[in-house]
């Protein structure tokens, strides 16, 4: 992923944003841009690339910080879509926090384009309660976007970006926005409403548990925050919010769980069966997880959770399960030959496990 990003910031790229700059202004030399932003291109890192990029534009634009921002302004309609678009709210979170009534207008207008929420988290860093309360006010825009930006800059664990260590403590600052939110009609808000009380639950788990108590029944589509909200708490079997579920196991049976590759080559798959039956007199909505106990290189093992399925099973209603689990090298985990463990999960509850060996 981090690979196809990067080589967006390529050469082509690099031309066309110049001579968006050049139709903006006239004294925007194209070559000398082109030239000293693509020096050592080849060694950069993506994050390297991103920043590079606003490093070189500075000293190609403006002194003054608002000219810089009227040119940066007039290119980005016209500039390509995509992660490459971090740019324009990349130069003001790097250069812009002098400036804040400015940058805040700029940040709002740019995050239609793109997102500007690495880089609202700038203003966080540097005057955390000013920028909350500019936050607060986009959550009531009429721009989707915008309103987005309200949300997902501001969570505790947003991924790629910097942390903010207040809010991992104490997340109360901005639940005001999220309330807000709650109910908004654009579904890419109000994802991003889930995701940040998901990240306020890895450290806070009370809180969202208090959350979902108020907001249930609110709407159907804060219903469906909520649940999105919780997926992490359900994973990890908190017995309060599978309770608000209505995730009961003591009724469910599982039988016949067996592994069928009980030694698995790192690169091929693990491939497993089980039978789960509804025992209950009622239907009821069974959750199917597994989990893998992954062995680290300090020989503990290390428990992952994936998802199979969620559903309403009727009354004796039983079914049969096949499951695959990639052994297959990738760059965000590396695995370690020995015994491992896979368990499988009704409704939060581990029913029985079995391990196995990952060879080489």
């Amino acid at each position: 992923m981090a690979t196809e990003l990067k080589e967006m910031f390529n050469t082509k790229f690099y031309e066309h944003l110049a001579i968006q700059f050049n139709k903006a202004d006239a004294g925007f030399n194209i070559q000398q841009f082109v030239e000293a932003v693509t020096n050592g291109l080849e060694n950069r890192s993506l994050n390297e690339r991103l920043r590079f990029t606003i490093i070189t534009l500075k000293n190609h634009l403006p002194a003054d910080f608002k000219e810089a921002v009227k040119l940066l302004n007039a290119v980005i309609p016209n500039s390509p879509k995509g992660y490459t678009s971090l740019i324009f709210p990349d130069y003001i979170g790097q250069f812009g926090v002098h400036d804040f009534e400015t940058s805040m207008e700029a940040l709002a207008y740019y995050t239609q384009f793109g997102s500007s929420e690495f880089a609202i988290r700038e203003f966080l860093k540097h005057d955390f309660d000013k920028t909350l309360e500019v936050m607060k006010l986009w959550a009531k825009s009429p721009n989707h976007h915008i309103r987005r930006l309200a949300s997902e800059g501001c969570r505790p664990r947003l991924p790629w970006a910097m942390a903010i260590p207040e809010l991992k403590k104490n997340p109360n600052p901005i639940l005001p926005i999220l309330h807000i939110l709650k109910a908004d009609s654009s579904e890419y808000v109000r994802r991003s409403v889930a995701n940040n009380l998901n990240d306020i639950a890895k450290d806070n788990p009370q809180i969202v548990i208090e959350i979902v108590s108020q907001w249930k029944g609110h709407t159907k589509k804060t219903d469906a925050i909520i649940k999105h909200a919780c997926r992490t708490l359900l994973k990890q079997g908190n017995t309060e919010i599978l309770k608000h579920f209505g995730l009961d196991s003591s009724k469910v049976a599982v039988a016949d769980f067996k592994i069928n590759t009980p030694k698995v080559a790192i690169g091929n798959y693990l491939e497993f069966s089980f039978s789960v039956q509804n025992n209950d007199e009622r239907p009821q909505t069974i959750r199917l997880e597994y989990a893998v106990y992954y062995l680290r290189q300090n020989g503990q093992l290390s428990k992952k959770v994936f998802k199979i399925s969620e559903r309403l099973f009727e009354q004796n209603q039983s079914s049969h399960i096949n499951r695959k689990q990639s052994f297959k090298l990738i760059t965000t985990r590396k695995f370690y030959t020995g015994q491992q463990k896979l368990s499988i999960i009704i409704n939060g509850e581990e029913k029985e496990s079995i391990t196995f060996e990952l060879i080489d």
